[in-house]
């Protein structure tokens, strides 16, 4: 095939012998570019040196190696090419049994084991000579040396990277755990709320099936249980116990220590870390736990939010307590009045008609009428026995007809006065009838009266009176030996941390580095 270049101008690479390529200075070679397009990738660089190795060509760069593979017509696009491992068992399954050519045997002995390589038209491996035995000897144990430093400077690393990220950091931590971080003791206690309220109220119902268990104070135990978290908590106790200043103690270490300029939040913050609320709805029962840097620290604190919580449980029902007092006194200022209003009505009545009892008045009126009938029915009978006789005194006879005639008269106007009226005057039987109407709503507002007092009475009684208690089934104990840190277990669980880290920092860094690669 005619060359239509100039005289004098450099051959292309591609277009070189296999022996030009080795004997060309490979700095001198330009990048080398696919003739079907195909994007050249670093794996492919790669390939063909390892393609180059193992036919014991020492390629200078991956572009060497490509033009080589080229010459020789090896396809480094497609396949698996060999590894590092197959490159020293495939050196010598390529060696040729020299003893068995010398004596010219074609049998076993004579066979060639390297694979047939196509070649192009127009190219020859002329002033190429293959590697000898002993070189490619030395080129398999160059390989191995090459892979057995590779394997020892990646542990090596590995064994660095494990001590600088996982190893130092779990002994930095485990050095402040065992020697300066400062002891917290924590003080436990376990308490229930129980009422001391009648149970008439909830006797029937679901009121008298919950009554006794913990389902009935729950509201009680959950409101204790958000008061004891509560900003308003901690303020009192630090105010009356100097929780704040405990822990801005400078004997405390610096991790652990409240800093001295920390602002109400951040001691809130703190307080929230160092107080736990726990509380079981099944059984009732409200656990909390409080760390102090001392034993007597941290009892004091948990005796005295526990008495904050006995306050705020009973001054949950002290509004109702003190409206059902007020309710009470007003209902006995309006049985007074209404008691003063009954009296004056009765006397106004006495006043009025002028008569002090109506009862009394009746039995004297009926008294006059008695004596009276029995003084005329007296005349009727002495008239009777006058007129029996013969000759009868005609003037006593007129005498006691006019006498009885009066009497008759008489009672007759009694008995008219009791049941009517006149002008100016009221029957006796309306003026009964009156006063024993506002007598008795004078008894009824007594009776009213003294079942307002009593009532006012017992709401006192109430309001002064504790409803809610706190009973203590776990006092809270000082510790003697300290609770916190946890040397062993938290050392442990820093290593575990540290690792993970590490573990998925490292597979993100692979596989990172894999996409790049590709």
């Amino acid at each position: 095939m005619p060359d239509d270049r100039p005289q004098g101008a450099p051959r292309h690479p591609r277009d070189m012998s296999l022996a030009e390529l080795l004997e060309a200075d490979p700095a001198t070679l330009p990048e080398y570019a696919d003739p079907k397009g195909r994007t050249i990738l670093t794996k492919h660089r790669r390939r063909a040196i390892r393609e180059c190795a193992a036919m014991g060509i020492d390629a200078s760069n991956g572009d060497h190696a490509l033009y080589i593979c080229a010459a020789k017509g090896i396809n480094v696009f497609g396949g698996r090419g060999p590894s590092m491992l197959g490159l020293a068992a495939g050196a010598g399954a390529r060696t040729v049994d020299r003893r068995g050519k010398s004596d010219g045997d074609d049998g076993p002995g004579s066979s060639v084991m390297q694979a047939p390589v196509m070649l192009e038209p127009g190219r020859d491996l002329a002033g190429y000579q293959p590697a000898t035995e002993a070189e490619r000897e030395a080129e398999i144990r160059k390989i191995r040396r090459g892979l057995v430093r590779r394997r020892r400077r990646r542990l090596l690393g590995l064994a660095l990277r494990l001590i600088v990220f996982v190893l130092l950091p779990t002994a930095l931590v485990g050095y402040y755990y065992f020697n300066v971080a400062t002891p917290m003791f924590e003080t436990e206690s376990e308490f229930v709320i129980q009422t001391a309220e009648s149970p008439a109220g909830a006797a029937g119902g679901i009121g008298g099936i919950l009554a006794g268990t913990g389902f009935a104070t729950s509201q009680d135990s959950v409101v204790v249980q958000g008061y004891l978290s509560s900003r308003e908590a901690f303020r009192r106790l630090d105010a009356e116990h100097g929780y704040i200043a405990h822990f801005q103690d400078p004997a405390i270490d610096g991790i652990q220590r409240l800093a001295p300029d920390a602002s109400l939040d951040a001691a809130y913050d703190y307080y929230l870390d160092k107080v736990t609320i726990g509380y079981d709805p099944t059984e009732g029962v409200i656990r909390m736990a409080v760390i102090g840097a001392t034993p007597e620290a941290s009892q004091r604190f948990a005796e005295a939010l526990i008495g904050y919580a006995e306050e705020r449980v009973d001054g949950l029902t002290q509004e109702a307590r003190g409206d059902q007092l007020r309710v009470a006194e007003d209902r006995y200022r309006e049985a007074e009045l209404d008691l003063e209003r009954a009296e004056q009505r009765v006397l106004n009545l006495q006043e009025q008609r002028g008569v002090f009892s109506a009862d009394v008045e009746l039995n004297s009126q009926m008294s006059i009428i008695n004596n009276l009938e029995m003084e005329a029915e007296n005349r009727r009978l002495s008239l009777s026995e006058m007129l029996n006789n013969p000759q009868p005194n005609q003037t006593r006879v007129d005498v006691l007809r006019s006498e009885i005639a009066r009497l008759d008269a008489r009672i007759a106007e009694l008995r008219g006065q009791l049941t009517q009226a006149s002008d100016s005057t009221v029957s006796l039987a309306r003026i009964s009838a009156e006063l024993r109407m506002a007598e008795s709503a004078l008894e009824t507002r007594y009776i009213i009266l003294q079942e307002s007092v009593a009532a006012m009475e017992t709401a006192r009684l109430e309001a002064a009176r504790q409803v809610r208690y706190l009973s203590l089934g776990v006092a809270p104990v000082a510790p003697v030996e300290a609770t916190y840190p946890r040397k062993l277990e938290n050392t442990v669980l820093a290593f575990i941390v540290f690792f993970g880290i590490y573990i998925m920092a490292s597979i993100t860094v692979s596989i990172l580095r894999e996409q790049v690669s590709v």
